[in-house]
C-alpha cells in the first residue's frame, strides 16, 4: 500500500526488540516444548529478551547456589568501573568466615592466605567456595552485610523485583528467593561481560599456589560444559547449575550457535535414578533439552532486507530516467519459527511527495530518505524505517528549464503579470485610435484651412491679373492716341516718358497677396502678360 503525505520523518533501528510483544511465541511453533521437568522455566533470546518458552516464570523459588551468580556479577562490576583491580592480593580475615559452617563448600582457606582477586572469583563461582565468596564481600562492600545489601539493590536496578538475597555463597535460607524469570534479567546483564563469561564458561581448572597453601584444583558443577560428560552441549558458552535438597536442582546458563544468543532458567527440578543405575540430574538434561529444542524450532528471518527494492518513485527532470528504486535503510530481523510463512508480514509503504505532486525532482542523490515502510503481523508493528534512493539520479537541464518556463508561465503570479500586461495594450490601442481621431481631425481642420486659402489667393490673384490687364489695355489705347498726334504734330510720344514712370509707380504698387515689388521686371517689354503669381505656400506645421 503506497499513500503520498506531506512531512517527513525519519528512524532507523533494527527493531529487534520489538518481539516483545510476543509473550511466548511458541503458541505460533510448529512444535511446542512439552512435559518440563521443574517447577519453573524459561527460554529467552539475550539480545532481544524475545521469550521463547516459559513455564511459571514469575513464580518465587528458592535461590540457593544461584546467588553467586550476583556475587560474581558485582566483583566484575566493581573491576570494569574502575573500584577495583583484577591482579591485586586479597587476604582473608576472620571476617570473612562469618556464617559459614560445616555444611558449605569451601576450598579451606585460612586467616592470612593471600590470593589475587580473578583467583578468588574463579574459587567462588566455579567450586563455589564460600570463604571465597565472602572475601570477595569484604573486599568490594567492606563487610558481608553490606554486600548482600548491594546485591538486593543491583537486584532492582536490573528489575529483578521478585529475588531476595540473604548471602553472597548461596547457602539455603527460606528468605533467598527468586523467579525464573529475574534469574534471566540477572544471568543475562551479567553475560554481557567477557570476564564474567571467562569465569563462567570453565568446568575444571587449577589455581596456582599461594603463601599459606599448594595449588587447587577447582571442578564445576555445570557439567554443560564438561566436554567428556553425559550433559555436554557444544554451543553451552557459560552457566551455573545448583543442587539443593531444599530447595531443589536449578540450572541458569547460555549457549549461543548461528548467531542466536539463548539464556536458560530451570528451577526445582531433581534427579532420578535410571535403569543402568546412573543419576539423572535433570536440572542439567532439561536445560540441555530446552536448548536443542530453541535451536530446532526458532532462528533469525530476515523480514526486510537492505537490498530489497520495495517500491519506485517517479522523478521528472531525470536524465535518462523517470523513477527511482528504493531500498531500506536497514533491516527487519526477527526471532520466529522456522517453518512461519513470511507473506504473514504485510508491508505498508509511504512515499514522501510533497503536496499533491507524485514525483520528486531531479537531481536526486543516491541514500536520498524518500519515503518509509512499515511491516505489520497480528497487530504487532516493526518500523518505520527509511526507504532510501537505491541509485542517483542527474538532472536534465532542458527538461528543467522547460519545465521551469511552464511553471513561471502557469503560476498565479504569472497570471497576474499577464492580465496587467493584457490591459495594458488594450490601453495602448486606446490610446492610439484616441490619437489618431484627433491627429485625423486637425490634419482635416489644417487641409479646410489650406483649401480655403488657396481660393482666397486664387481670388485675388484673378482680380490682380484682370486689374493688370484693364491697365495694360488702358495704356496701349493711351500710345496709340499719342502715336497720332505726334504723327501730325510732329512732336515726341509721351509713352517714351510716361512708360518709365509708368512701370516705376507699378513697381511700387502693392497687390493684395503679392507684397511689394520694386524690382525690375526682365520679361521683354513688348509682352505685356501680367508678371507670374510667386510662390506664397505657407509651411504647415
Amino acid at each position: 500500500m503506497v499513500r503520498k503525505i506531506t512531512v517527513k520523518t525519519i528512524v532507523s533501528l533494527i527493531l529487534i526488540a520489538a518481539t516483545l510483544g510476543f509473550a511466548y511465541l511458541p503458541a505460533n511453533a510448529s512444535t511446542a516444548f512439552r512435559d518440563i521437568v521443574a517447577k519453573a522455566a524459561i527460554l529467552a533470546e539475550a539480545d532481544s529478551g524475545q521469550i521463547l518458552f516459559a513455564h511459571n516464570i514469575d513464580q518465587r523459588h528458592y535461590a540457593d547456589a544461584l546467588a553467586r551468580v550476583m556475587t560474581l556479577h558485582l566483583a566484575v562490576y566493581a573491576i570494569e568501573n574502575g573500584h577495583a583491580d583484577i591482579d591485586e592480593y586479597v587476604e582473608m580475615t576472620e571476617a570473612a568466615w562469618v556464617g559459614i559452617t560445616s555444611r558449605n563448600t569451601t576450598l579451606n582457606i585460612r586467616p592470612g592466605e593471600i590470593m589475587p582477586l580473578i583467583d578468588l572469583m574463579r574459587a567462588a563461582f566455579i567450586s563455589g567456595a564460600a570463604e571465597a565468596c565472602n572475601m570477595i564481600a569484604v573486599h568490594i562492600s567492606g563487610s558481608v552485610d553490606a554486600f548482600v545489601v548491594d546485591m538486593n539493590a543491583r537486584a532492582r536496578e536490573l528489575g529483578a523485583q521478585s529475588t531476595h538475597f540473604v548471602n553472597a555463597y548461596g547457602m539455603f535460607d527460606a528468605e533467598q528467593v527468586t523467579t525464573a524469570h529475574d534469574q534471566f534479567l540477572i544471568f543475562n546483564t551479567a553475560a554481557g561481560s567477557e570476564l564474567f563469561l571467562e569465569i563462567a564458561g570453565v568446568f575444571r581448572m587449577t589455581l596456582p599456589e599461594t603463601n599459606r597453601s599448594d595449588a587447587r584444583r577447582l571442578l564445576g558443577s555445570n557439567s554443560l560444559l564438561n566436554q567428556n560428560g553425559r550433559y555436554f552441549f557444544r554451543h553451552h558458552k557459560a552457566g551455573m547449575a545448583s543442587v539443593s535438597f531444599e530447595g531443589g536442582h536449578s540450572f541458569v546458563g547460555a549457549s549461543e550457535m548461528d548467531g542466536l544468543n539463548l539464556v536458560a532458567v530451570i528451577l526445582g527440578s531433581d534427579e532420578v535414578v535410571l535403569p543402568d543405575n546412573s543419576v539423572d540430574l535433570r536440572n542439567l538434561s532439561e536445560a540441555r533439552r530446552l536448548f536443542e529444542w530453541g535451536y530446532d524450532q526458532f532462528g533469525w528471518r530476515t523480514i526486510l532486507a537492505t537490498t530489497d527494492l520495495v517500491a519506485r518513485a517517479s522523478i521528472t527532470h531525470g536524465a535518462g530516467h523517470d523513477s527511482v528504486n528504493l531500498r531500506p535503510e536497514s533491516e527487519i530481523r526477527l526471532l520466529l519459527d522456522r517453518d512461519l510463512p513470511l507473506d504473514e508480514f504485510v508491508r505498508h509503504i509511504t512515499i514522501f511527495y510533497v503536496d499533491d505532486d507524485e514525483s520528486f525532482v531531479a537531481p536526486i542523490e543516491a541514500g536520498t530518505v524518500l519515503g518509509e515502510i512499515t511491516v505489520i503481523r497480528d497487530g504487532v508493528v516493526y518500523g518505520p524505517i527509511p526507504l532510501l534512493a537505491n541509485t542517483g539520479v542527474d538532472l536534465h537541464s532542458f527538461e528543467f528549464i522547460r519545465q521551469q518556463v511552464v511553471d513561471v508561465l502557469t503560476s498565479d503570479v504569472a497570471g497576474y503579470i499577464l492580465w496587467g500586461l493584457g490591459i495594458l495594450v488594450v490601453l495602448y490601442f486606446v490610446l492610439v485610435i484616441r490619437y489618431n481621431i484627433k491627429r485625423k481631425k486637425r490634419l482635416n481642420r489644417v487641409a479646410e484651412a489650406k483649401h480655403r486659402l488657396a481660393q482666397e489667393r486664387k481670388h485675388a490673384t484673378e482680380a490682380q491679373y484682370e486689374e493688370r490687364r484693364a491697365y495694360y489695355s488702358h495704356n496701349r489705347d493711351t500710345d496709340a492716341h499719342f502715336a497720332t498726334d505726334a504723327f501730325h504734330t510732329g512732336a515726341t510720344p509721351p509713352a517714351q516718358t510716361s512708360k518709365s514712370s509708368t512701370h516705376e509707380r507699378m513697381g511700387e504698387r502693392t497687390y493684395p497677396g503679392l507684397g511689394s515689388s520694386k524690382r525690375q521686371d526682365r520679361r521683354p517689354q513688348d509682352n505685356k502678360r501680367p508678371p507670374e503669381r510667386r510662390n506664397t505656400r505657407r509651411r504647415d506645421d
